[in-house]
């Protein structure tokens, strides 16, 4: 036995095994190449599932305090999904919202780490609200920079953009530091008080400690500032241009 094998494995290369002394023999099944007696693959159509909350915090510093969220999700299988995205913002002194946003798109994954989305997204504000169709990209730019490149045209026709950038290294096993970065771009919108170009920013810093995986409190800082007509318009509705807020919150996932 052992001298009629040695010459199918003298043909391997140095290290590997030959393909023949490894692959049963006998007829194969024509689709796979696998064996023709052995069972069919398994098919991964479960549906599943993720809910996250990005942020949920709150804020104090040179403005009125306030509370802010941000959380998305979706369903679907490893291809095709149903994502949703709602965030928003207002004062702790009471009242609707300043803002609240909602999200729905048809994503797809076109690399093992990007996903292109496709829908609608509604705003709404104290007396006066829009919706716009939108289409992004999403997911992870190299060196794990979390990316969200958002393109919209508004219910009258206004473009704009968004870009949202979170990266979380580690400094321990549990405790991480999340520079954030959003940046707002679009046309003039006098309506809802948003000039042409560049129109708003908003940077942020969090260290932030996992209790568990599921569950991640956090402090920081968040710097939010208006530019060129869209600060303007801000200062004579009686605003400001500019904000810095110390804020404490949570991530959490599941």
């Amino acid at each position: 036995m052992a001298s009629a094998a040695a010459p199918a494995l003298a043909d391997a290369p140095p290290g590997k095994a030959n393909p023949n002394s490894v692959v049963p023999k006998g007829a194969e099944n024509a689709s796979s190449g696998a064996p023709a007696n052995w069972a069919p693959p398994i098919r991964d159509n479960a549906l599943h599932k993720y809910s996250s909350i990005n942020r949920l915090e709150y804020g104090t510093g040179n403005a009125p305090d306030s509370y802010l969220w941000e959380g998305q999700g979706w369903i679907g299988g490893d291809i095709n999904r149903f994502w949703w995205k709602t965030e928003g913002e207002g004062a702790t002194t009471g009242g609707s919202p300043d803002s609240t946003s909602f999200e729905a798109d048809y994503g797809r994954a076109i690399t093992p780490f990007w996903n292109a989305l496709i829908g609608a997204r509604y705003d709404i504000y104290p007396g006066k609200d829009r919706a716009f169709g939108m289409v992004k990209l999403q997911g992870l730019s190299p060196l794990y920079i979390d990316t969200e490149a958002s393109f919209y045209v508004s219910q009258d026709g206004v473009p704009s953009f968004r870009g949202e950038f979170q990266y979380e290294p580690l400094i321990t096993q549990r405790l991480r530091l999340a520079p954030r970065a959003e940046i707002n771009l679009g046309a003039r919108d006098a309506n809802y008080g948003l000039g042409g170009g560049l129109q708003s920013t908003s940077l942020g810093l969090r260290l932030k400690y996992q209790i568990v995986r599921e569950f991640v409190p956090y402090i920081g800082v968040r710097w939010d500032k208006k530019y060129g007509d869209t600060a303007k318009m801000a200062r004579a509705d009686g605003g400001t241009s500019s904000s810095t807020a110390f804020v404490v919150g949570l991530s959490a996932w599941y």
